[in-house]
Formats: C-alpha cells, structure tokens, sequence
C-alpha cells in the first residue's frame, strides 16, 4: 500500500491560464499500484507519457476512446505534448487526480 497523496509542482504552461509554472498540486492516486485512478471527463489528471514512462504530464481529461482516456491541454498555443501528440492514453498510466491547486509563497525555498 502506498500513500494516497502526493504533491507535484507545475513546470509548464500548457495548462494556463488553470495552471501556471510554480503552482503545486495535492494528487489523489490509487492506494495499490495497478489499481487504476477513477476518472471523468473535465478532471485534471496526472498521467505518465505513452511512450516516455519516466515523463509526467498534468493535462485534462476530455474523453474515453477506445484505447484509452483522451488528455488535453488547456492552453493549445504553447502545448505541444497531449493526446493530439500520442493518442488515447491506458487508464493504468494515470496516476492521480489532482485535488486542489497552491501557490507555495515567494519565501519558500524548494529543493
């Protein structure tokens, strides 16, 4: 069993203007790795690329096709890695839901 939350920072602007490079996401995932997370359309989701497993993607789901969830970005103009790119995406490479968004103040030192 592993912990159900998990915090991720946005570095891209592909989600903008939702989500901006520097926020923070609190990331619910499947308690048993294999389990898939449970998922709707307009979600914004944490999911890893089909073809490159070590890059997580934060996109929106916009619907199931056959061969997996279709992942969209927000903001067209400056995304250039979605389901546009790859395809439908496997329901076991989404790791999370995301839950709530934070701003980390300007103080905090991230390592």
């Amino acid at each position: 069993m592993r912990w159900p939350f998990w915090r991720v920072a946005v570095a891209e602007r592909s989600m903008e203007p939702s989500l901006r490079p520097g926020d923070w996401l609190l990331v619910r995932r499947a308690m048993r790795a294999g389990h898939p997370v449970r998922v709707r359309p307009g979600q914004i989701v944490v999911a890893r690329h089909p073809a490159q497993p070590g890059l997580l993607l934060v996109k929106r789901v916009a619907r199931w096709e056959r061969g997996g969830w279709w992942l969209a970005s927000d903001n067209r103009e400056a995304a250039t890695v979605d389901s546009r790119a790859f395809g439908g995406v496997p329901a076991a490479l989404i790791e999370g839901r995301v839950l709530i968004r934070y701003r980390r103040a300007r103080g905090d030192r991230v390592r």
